[in-house]
């Protein structure tokens, strides 16, 4: 008699049987998961911001680095960046109406809900795969020290950035034509810039109105511009050119940015990516009716529980990079 009091005692204060939170194994893996992978990118973005305070007196500036638009030419600092950003969170409001439209059953609306979280994916990553390929590209150019330092150039009327293109001068012996009538063949070696270091020089020394900026950031929060005579002295430690970013070289600064920007971006873009793909898969087995003969949607709620992950992740990848 006592163990049954004791037993029902228990069963009252514990209120929840063997499995108080009703969650089942599939939603709890979930669950494993994305604290792991929260760990996993918060080691990521910790590891940044370290390298950035190390190295904040020559970092880039996100204002100057991320102002494309696509179909648009001029400066627009951060507007694209913004709209992915709202484009990923608005993916994430329609799959918790499609979750929520899973839980009442209602099938039809949760087909449109699944497929406007696919659009919102599929536009980001197709978004960050356009940055990523203006990053790489560039679009001034800068010379790179012997001490492997960044050099920009700016139109001293203007202060605006100059490009290579602006005042370099075409210096015919610095070019061989690649090119079969030529009897000459291209076999292996790096791609040439489209000018060379003397091309930069030549057109710097007889083009008055361009300066040089460095890439350390003086008290204002600016780069540093150099006068016309220090601009002069300066490019004589000039060693390469340098156009657009990739992991060994950057025009924009410290080279370590191109690297971390790579690397997190890309791992969150394959997350996204992964995502929209088990979206896919998911939409179309709402329209086959496969959760309707289980007479539940718990893979949709997992699923969305990874979408909200990702775009959660996403604001604290905003943060660090673009806005701070």
């Amino acid at each position: 008699m006592d163990s049954t009091v004791t037993t029902s005692t228990e069963e009252s204060v514990w209120g929840g049987g063997n499995r108080p939170l009703g969650a089942s194994y599939g939603k709890l893996m979930m669950w494993f998961f994305i604290v792991s992978d929260a760990l996993t990118f918060s080691g990521f973005l910790a590891s940044y911001g370290f390298s950035r305070f190390k190295f904040i007196e020559t970092w880039p500036i996100a204002d100057e680095v991320f102002t494309h638009v696509p179909f648009f030419h001029g400066n627009f600092p951060m507007y694209y960046v913004a709209f992915m950003t709202f484009i990923l969170i608005m993916s994430s409001v329609t799959m918790v109406l499609a979750v929520d439209a899973g839980h009442k059953m209602m099938k039809n609306k949760a087909i449109i809900y699944m497929f406007l979280t696919i659009i919102g994916g599929a536009i980001f990553v197709g978004s960050q795969a356009w940055e990523w390929a203006t990053f790489i590209k560039g679009d001034y150019g800068a010379i790179e020290t012997r001490g492997g330092r960044i050099l920009q150039f700016v139109k001293a009327d203007s202060g605006e950035r100059a490009a290579l293109s602006d005042f370099a001068k075409t210096l015919p012996s610095e070019r061989v034509d690649h090119e079969s009538r030529n009897g000459v063949w291209f076999y292996q070696g790096e791609a040439l810039p489209s000018y060379s270091v003397n091309e930069v020089v030549e057109g710097l020394k007889s083009n008055p109105n361009i300066l040089i900026r460095t890439e350390t950031i003086n008290a204002e929060g600016e780069k540093t511009l150099l006068t016309r005579e220090e601009s002069l002295t300066k490019i004589n430690d000039a060693k390469i050119v340098v156009e657009g970013a990739n992991l060994i070289r950057n025009e924009y600064g410290s080279r370590l940015f191109a690297d971390f920007f790579f690397f997190i971006t890309g791992f969150h873009g394959f997350h996204v990516f992964s995502g929209v793909i088990i979206n896919i898969i998911i939409f179309f087995n709402i329209i086959l009716g496969t959760y309707e003969r289980r007479g539940h949607y718990e893979m949709v709620e997992k699923v969305g529980l990874y979408w909200h992950f990702v775009d959660l992740v996403w604001v604290f990848v905003f943060t660090f990079f673009y806005l701070v």
